[in-house]
């Protein structure tokens, strides 16, 4: 068993198959004064380092980008990939101890971006990203953008439309209508992960599923 933070927006599809499954759901409500579009998104509370989940101050938060951006880097565990100049001081400080290779990009809004798969393994549709993790040595899939629901914006990011939890990669929707979905499969598969997805409702980004590794 072990605890879930999720959007008190999503699906209720996916918040029964996760009680299902026996985990604790912890619903995210909105906390602070940002775009109400993201304003229920764990990951821009919070960020999973791998060995702990780093809850960062709602009252910091501003209203526009990047201002409340500074907590959506991404983590593989191994790998702390954000734009390292809007990065909170205590989230950096917190990555340090955790003796995490750093990498900075231009995207703020990492974790929204990529699909953590293991420590040395992504899935995003950011070029950027790719680029810089790559360099870095990581393993990354490159996907096509723009397939993913998100209200107020013309689309979401995959990265915020699913989480790992447990051996699975659960995607909040149906990832079948996506043009890359058989690549997707692939490179999760080979890392002996399984797919879990839902297809009685669109693929919709929630500001990612987040399993606390110590629940």
């Amino acid at each position: 068993m072990s605890k879930i933070y999720i959007s008190k927006l999503a699906n209720n599809i996916l918040q029964e198959y996760l009680q299902n499954n026996g985990h604790i759901i912890k619903q995210i409500n909105s906390k602070a004064s940002v775009d109400p579009a993201i304003a229920f998104h764990p990951d821009i509370y919070m960020c999973n380092l791998g060995e702990k989940i780093f809850h960062g101050d709602p009252g910091l938060l501003l209203p526009d980008y990047p201002g409340h951006a500074i907590y959506n880097g991404c983590s593989t565990g191994k790998f702390f990939i954000h734009n390292l100049k809007i990065t909170s001081p205590d989230l950096m400080n917190t990555v340090d101890k955790l003796n995490q290779i750093k990498i900075h990009v231009a995207q703020g809004y990492t974790k929204c971006n990529c699909v953590v798969i293991d420590e040395n393994s992504i899935i995003t549709a950011d070029k950027g990203i790719e680029k810089s993790a790559k360099k870095a040595g990581m393993d990354v899939l490159l996907i096509q953008p723009a397939q993913v629901n998100l209200k107020g914006y013309r689309y979401g990011f995959l990265g915020g439309a699913s989480g790992k939890v447990g051996n699975s990669i659960i995607f909040n929707g149906n990832i079948t209508n996506h043009s890359d979905y058989n690549i997707i499969k692939n490179f999760i598969k080979k890392r002996d992960l399984d797919l879990v997805y839902f297809n009685q409702y669109p693929l919709t980004d929630i500001g990612s599923i987040i399993e606390d590794p110590k629940s």
